[in-house]
């Protein structure tokens, strides 16, 4: 994030809050080990205390990187999101049709790539994960479809929280997810950018 402030040529004073910002999440990370640390040494079993003080202390560390995501959106959007848009501008916007189409073409290809890999069931684990695939292809029609960079951002939030989900719960694989999720991206901006060359 700080090298990223020296690209844009970020004002000092940005850079200090963005920098504070950084610093404020980093202690309150520092705090949480070190309740961790003590709470697992006074508590060495499970306690309901003890699960309250760490929830605590690691929604502290929440707290302050939702405060630093919103001071750096603050201060990086004007820098950013104007080139952002005329990226997501320069691929014009698809049509209602093309999305479904790459929707659909998405989830058929990873059926077939599980079949071909014989790993995981169609709707279930395997390569690639589907989940990944269809939510990076939502986020990408999305992009493509409002051309705001602040939607494209949170779609594709939402895209790696969903790939991250299947992670926590051991279904996928980090490999299986990027797959999954380049596919959908990839297969996605294929089919649109077809569809807006033949005019559909």
């Amino acid at each position: 994030m700080l090298l990223l402030t020296f690209i844009l040529k970020v004002s000092p004073l940005e850079f200090a809050l963005l920098a504070l910002s950084i610093l404020f999440v980093l202690c309150a990370e520092m705090m949480n080990t070190a309740v961790e640390a003590v709470v697992d040494l006074v508590s060495p079993g499970f306690h309901p205390l003890a699960k309250i003080a760490k929830d605590t202390a690691a929604g502290a560390v929440l707290i302050a990187a939702c405060g630093a995501a919103i001071m750096g959106y603050l201060i990086l959007a004007k820098y950013i999101m104007p080139g952002y848009g005329r990226v997501l501008a320069m691929f014009g916007m698809p049509s209602d049709m093309a999305t479904i189409v790459s929707i659909l073409i998405v989830i058929i290809v990873v059926i077939i790539v599980k079949g071909l890999t014989g790993r995981g069931t169609p709707l279930q684990g395997g390569i690639p994960s589907g989940h990944a695939a269809v939510a990076f292809s939502i986020a990408t029609a999305l992009s493509l479809k409002t051309s705001d960079p602040l939607i494209s951002i949170l779609a594709v939030s939402l895209a790696i929280m969903v790939s991250h989900s299947r992670l926590l719960l051991r279904i996928h694989t980090m490999q299986e997810t990027i797959i999954g999720s380049c596919i959908g991206t990839g297969i996605t901006l294929i089919v649109l950018l077809l569809f807006m060359r033949i005019g559909v």
